[in-house]
């Protein structure tokens, strides 16, 4: 039977990057590819081009044992439960029972690096996934061990840059971002690679930064200048309660910069190009291509 690479979450932004990428970048066969998501209807652009197309909520059995059906490669994608604590585990336990019991060959993971003992509030999720899938009786596995998107940094660019202050609780700690696309490219060449039993990626940029470095880069590309004001992480949840968040997303959001002033996303690795074959777009190059839209972050 031809193999067939199933990818959950296919209508978020990076499950719509990773099946790009098995298409153009892989030369996989659209017949060959199951884009499952919660919402089916917003993958009508894929069913157009032949890929096939099924809906996958990982809080119903009975929509998975449907869509991973002849599926031998999986990708689980984690999904953004984040506002029911312990809930995603739940989620991504079932889904890979649900993977198991379906006769998958293959499973892959996207999980975070560095998941064991990690200040991150939501770490217990990926770590219980990995482990999950480790105890599973599914013959081959990788885990995808992915490090914050270039993107995410907008979240912190847009207040900043409105404001001129970027309030950090993480010192010096630095992040080697990797772009959305670059872990879309990197993820489907991990699907179409050749089994390995048990094989751990940790997908990273070329460099890493601290947040001063950040806020230099996108100062200068935005023409504004931020300053960086060092918080303590109590001071970060509460000027985003202040600002609105629900208090516990904002306890989720400054446990980030606690993983970072822990050196927990510093880590650079060459597994991007061990996969690839190519060197990860460069954040200086992202920043350049993100000019514009600093642009019109400012007050």
């Amino acid at each position: 039977m031809t193999a067939k690479y199933l990818v959950t979450g296919a209508s978020g932004q990076l499950g719509q990057r990773v099946v790009h990428h098995l298409l153009e970048t892989s030369g996989v066969a659209a017949g060959d590819i199951i884009a499952a998501s919660r919402k089916p209807e917003q993958l009508v652009d894929l069913a157009a081009k032949g890929v096939l197309v099924r809906r996958v909520d990982f809080d119903d059995a009975a929509s998975m044992e449907a869509a991973f059906a002849e599926a031998e490669k999986v990708l689980i994608i984690s999904t953004d439960t984040l506002d029911r604590p312990g809930h995603r585990l739940v989620q991504h336990r079932a889904a890979v029972a649900a993977a198991e019991k379906a006769g998958v060959r293959h499973l892959l993971y996207t999980s975070m690096p560095e998941p064991v003992n990690s200040a991150l509030l939501f770490a217990p999720d990926h770590e219980g996934t990995e482990a999950a899938i480790e105890a599973s009786s599914i013959p081959a596995w990788t885990i995808l061990r992915n490090n914050w998107y270039f993107e995410n940094v907008m979240m912190s660019a847009g207040p900043a840059l409105a404001s001129g202050h970027w309030y950090s609780a993480a010192g010096d700690g630095k992040v080697a971002h990797i772009s959305r696309d670059d872990i879309g490219r990197a993820t489907a060449a991990a699907l179409v690679a050749a089994d390995k039993e048990k094989t751990v990626y940790t997908l990273t940029g070329s460099s890493s930064y601290t947040h001063r470095e950040m806020a230099s880069l996108i100062s200068a590309a935005a023409g504004k200048e931020i300053t960086v004001i060092d918080v303590p992480v109590e001071g970060l949840v509460q000027g985003m309660v202040g600002a609105g968040l629900p208090e516990p997303v904002a306890r989720v959001f400054a446990s980030i910069d606690t993983m970072v002033g822990n050196g927990g996303l510093a880590g650079i690795t060459g597994d991007f190009k061990t996969l690839t074959g190519t060197e990860p777009q460069s954040f200086e190059s992202w920043v350049e291509s993100q000019a514009e839209a600093f642009k019109s972050m400012i007050a």
